[in-house]
């Protein structure tokens, strides 16, 4: 495991994490504004239209971040439009990689203190970024890391996309160790329910796959939105004309043990949810990619093997088999191997296409909201400390 530098920040602020402020949205951000709108924002600032494409060039096409890099502004242009256009965003509070450097994860903080993560990984053919939509999350998934943290607030648009472009950027440098030098994929996986903030994620899925300067060009096709199941956003995703694939966070085909996995269940049950998977399935020609967790002795039986099977079988369907990252003081443990091995060769018999997902970032608290979780553990900690040290 590798700690990587972060930016320190000043001794002389506040911990923002011990001290935090009110949830607010951040101040506006051109990764927020269409190109359209960037002209506009500048135009009323003072600028001539064309500056709008200057910065969208930089930020979009060379991943530049910082406005003082962007030396073809003039300065006092730079002065004025940072606090507008490019407010800083996202501040590393911790950078870490494994997998001999394959794996890069970072825990941001927020305007208002908030935390999330994003992770990047790296393969011989792709780079894939893992990026958060919410800070924290409300569908309380009790096996999840970050569902037991609960909802601090949604992300904006361009805290969305803000961090896809320092992962971009981050695999530009040639930093990720036996990977081509470019982002090809990102998954809505990290930290939050990406459907439970729709607009802005639809939004920010539409910037991401914009070309160039006005977005960052990606495919469609390589955006992965993920959901535990609400159903309205579902189908309300199948109307948007949009080619990305859609995983559906399933964790267990009957709805008494859904129940418990997934609390949303209790409101769309398992039918219901696989309906509105197979729809936009049908609407847009897209597999679907089913996450199943699989948790020892809780949902890898055989029976659930096959009744997932018989669910899945015929359907334009892909399990993706999760061996669980335990967090911290969690009674949740991974199924064992050949427990693991049995639950694929019944799937794979009933005629379902499934794959074992590759555990990568166990060293540096790969789970989704462990490194948020620690950071909030510890000044905690360190604020009860501190209190006691005052009290003596």
């Amino acid at each position: 495991m590798t700690i990587l530098p972060v930016i320190p920040t000043s001794p002389d602020q506040p911990d923002e994490v011990a001290v935090r402020r009110r949830p607010s949205m951040p101040p506006r951000h051109l990764a927020d504004l269409d190109l359209a709108a960037r002209q506009a924002a500048v135009t009323t600032l003072g600028e001539p239209a064309f500056r709008a494409k200057q910065l969208s060039t930089h930020y979009f096409g060379r991943l530049v971040r910082d406005i003082d890099e962007m030396t073809d502004l003039p300065a006092a242009t730079r002065a004025r439009l940072t606090d507008d256009l490019l407010p800083t965003l996202l501040t590393p509070v911790r950078e870490m990689a494994c997998d001999d450097g394959a794996t890069r994860k970072t825990l941001w903080r927020l305007h208002d203190g908030a935390l999330v993560e994003s992770v990047l990984m790296g393969y011989p053919d792709r780079v894939t970024a893992c990026v958060s939509s919410q800070a924290g999350c409300g569908m309380a998934c009790p096996f999840c890391a970050t569902g037991q943290q609960g909802l601090t607030r949604n992300l904006s648009v361009a805290e969305i996309v803000d961090q896809v472009v320092y992962l971009a950027g981050v695999a530009a440098s040639g930093a990720v160790t036996g990977s081509p030098p470019r982002l090809s994929r990102v998954v809505f996986m990290g930290m939050g329910e990406p459907l439970a903030n729709y607009p802005r994620v639809i939004e920010a899925v539409r910037r991401l796959t914009t070309p160039a300067p006005e977005g960052l060009g990606l495919s469609q096709r390589h955006i992965t939105v993920s959901t535990v199941g609400l159903v309205p956003a579902m189908r309300r995703l199948s109307a948007e004309d949009l080619n990305v694939t859609l995983a559906l966070s399933l964790h267990a085909p009957d709805d008494d043990l859904r129940d418990e996995l997934v609390p949303v269940n209790q409101r769309w049950k398992v039918a219901e949810v696989l309906d509105a998977a197979f729809e936009y399935a049908a609407r847009t020609g897209r597999r679907i990619s089913i996450e199943y967790a699989l948790i020892r002795d809780v949902n890898d039986q055989p029976w659930r093997a096959d009744l997932l099977g018989k669910l899945l079988r015929g359907k334009l369907a892909h399990v993706n088999l999760i061996p669980l990252n335990p967090t911290p003081g969690s009674k949740w443990d991974a199924s064992p191997k050949p427990v693991e091995r049995e639950f694929v060769r019944r799937l794979r018999e009933a005629g379902v296409s499934t794959t074992v997902r590759d555990t990568r970032g166990r060293e540096i608290d790969g789970a989704c909201g462990q490194l948020a979780a620690g950071e909030l553990t510890e000044a905690s900690a360190g604020g009860a400390a501190a209190a006691a040290e005052v009290a003596q």
